[in-house]
């Protein structure tokens, strides 16, 4: 199942590690007690963390997960971290918290607009690396079909360098009849600081990623397989294609 933009980092399984990538409330509900609240949680193993189709691992294996507090309302709250090789700058997590609000607008159409906050708590050279980053999504079920256009924002912040970042993306799912088995793609075009051939060195503040992939769901498993490219000069264990496995379980 897709996710809105606050299941970033675990769409579809390792599908979209790419890009989208907080943990979907979507992935792991349990009853809701008395007072309305879902509390969900997850974690995976990946073999790359690939953010927007850029390796925040140093294209090394990375642990992840995540807990989420939902409301019947349609808000939420929810943590998620991931293991990073970010160096003195980033240090080797990323941890995230986030809010918002999710639910129908109409049949076949769900609406998801929220914050979220990026903290590297393990750098180490005392700088100003978090930023905020308020979101928004649309997602669309036709059928079998699943379908998701959303967008990020991180406004001018002195952790950016006193720049900007606009990310716009659209995601795609469709689970096969009668089988564990779905199917996704990915594509997203940044516009800032943020993006992958600026990161790479490139004078470019634009760019695209993408990914293909397909996943398998048995019980509170999931295993997927999915292809990652992005735009720009091609760094090895940065920004070069690569083939992500993931394994994740949730509760």
């Amino acid at each position: 199942m897709l996710t809105s933009f606050h299941g970033k980092f675990a769409v579809s399984s390792a599908a979209l590690v790419t890009s989208l990538a907080v943990p979907s409330l979507a992935q792991a509900q349990d009853a809701a007690d008395d007072n309305g609240l879902t509390v969900s949680a997850n974690v995976a193993l990946t073999t790359d963390y690939r953010f927007r189709g850029v390796s925040l691992s140093a294209g090394d294996p990375a642990i992840q997960g995540g807990v989420d507090v939902a409301h019947e309302s349609g808000f939420y709250v929810g943590t998620w971290a991931s293991s990073i090789d970010g160096g003195d700058t980033y240090g080797e997590m990323e941890f995230d918290i986030y809010g918002g609000w999710s639910g129908d607008v109409a049949e076949g159409v769900a609406l998801d607009v929220g914050i979220l906050y990026y903290l590297y708590p393990t750098e180490e050279l005392g700088l100003d690396t978090d930023y905020w980053e308020p979101y928004a999504s649309v997602g669309f079920n036709v059928g079998g079909a699943e379908a998701t256009v959303g967008a990020a924002y991180a406004f001018e912040q002195d952790s950016l360098g006193g720049d900007d970042n606009l990310y716009i993306y659209t995601d795609l799912g469709y689970s096969l009849p009668s089988t564990p088995v779905s199917l996704s793609a990915h594509l997203g075009y940044t516009d800032g600081v943020l993006a992958p051939p600026f990161l790479a060195g490139d004078t470019d503040e634009t760019g695209l990623d993408w990914s293909i992939g397909a996943s398998v769901s048995q019980g509170i498993l999931e295993v997927g397989v999915a292809y990652v490219g992005v735009e720009g000069p091609s760094i090895d264990g940065l920004t070069d294609d690569a083939i992500v496995g993931t394994i994740s379980a949730s509760f």
